[in-house]
């Protein structure tokens, strides 16, 4: 096996390993996830990676009787800045870039017209920078997720920024761009790393809606948890993860649904901070995680 192949098949087995939990005791249907039965359509996959899983017609025809499912942009400079409005959502996928799985969520994404924000692991990246660099064309928002994924919370503060720089920076020469957001692997934080990150240009990408896709669940199991975490809620910032054929397979149905139910996508984009922004204001999560 070449050695780069080699250094890829490691980082995944790593990256599956660290998120493996007990599934939940919830099944489900897509039936039991959506309000209209066959709303969320056939999920055939089609052999393209970059090919979204098809609709079934009846279902595109409801679908296009609805309102759009893309919202605003929200330019933040700071956690307090991510102030989402009743029904308002923002998609975020943790972990990647992984082949086909990245590319057959980019084309779902594009299908219903809504942007995303990835939240790249630096080796991942590293591994895959043709992928990485096919986010940054499609437009969406580009954060980092350190550089091997390490609960850097059980980490000493100097060994938790060196990781966190070496995530972004890997990210960034991968993409191309500058990764503006970062999110805690396993949410795990301390005060004193939110402020440094906050300090360095970056915005905490915090979770309100955890659709824990790392349970080994079916696409059906996933998607009617997510749905009812998100009515509970009512809005906030979705974490997938673009790693996991169920993300994939299930994506299609979850966003027909979420504009049957007149929930919009919003895009966050990063804006520079005016000079006399105190960090003590952009370390304070907005809501509470799950």
């Amino acid at each position: 096996m070449p050695v780069r192949a080699a250094f890829a098949a490691a980082v995944v087995i790593s990256l599956l390993s660290s998120c493996a939990g007990k599934p939940p005791s919830e099944g489900g249907s897509l039936r039991s996830a959506f309000a209209a039965g066959d709303a969320a359509g056939s999920l055939k996959p089609k052999d393209d990676a970059r090919s979204p899983v098809a609709l079934t017609p009846a279902a595109w025809g409801r679908f296009n009787k609805m309102g759009g499912l893309a919202g605003r942009e929200l330019t933040v400079s700071s956690i307090s800045d991510i102030k989402l409005r009743d029904r308002e959502v923002v998609l975020t996928f943790d972990d990647g870039p992984m082949p086909k799985k990245t590319e057959r969520i980019l084309a779902t994404l594009d299908q219903f017209g809504v942007k995303a924000s990835f939240m790249m692991v630096g080796q991942m990246a590293k591994a895959h920078p043709d992928i990485a660099r096919e986010v940054v064309a499609d437009g969406h928002t580009i954060g980092s997720h350190t550089y091997r994924h390490p609960d850097l919370a059980h980490m000493s503060f100097d060994d938790a920024v060196a990781e966190l720089e070496k995530g972004r920076k890997a990210v960034e020469a991968a993409t191309g761009v500058e990764a503006d957001f970062f999110r805690f692997p396993y949410l795990a934080d301390s005060r004193k790393l939110r402020q440094w990150v906050g300090s360095n240009k970056m915005v905490v990408m915090d979770v309100q809606v955890d659709s824990k896709d790392y349970f080994s669940d079916t696409p059906a199991a996933v998607a009617t948890r997510t749905m009812e975490a998100l009515r509970a809620h009512r809005k906030g910032i979705i974490l997938m993860h673009d790693i996991h054929p169920r993300t994939a397979a299930m994506l299609p149905a979850l966003l027909t649904q979420l504009r049957a139910e007149g929930y919009k996508v919003v895009q966050l984009k990063y804006g520079k901070p005016p000079s006399d922004v105190l960090v003590a204001s952009i370390t304070k999560p907005l809501f509470a995680t799950n």
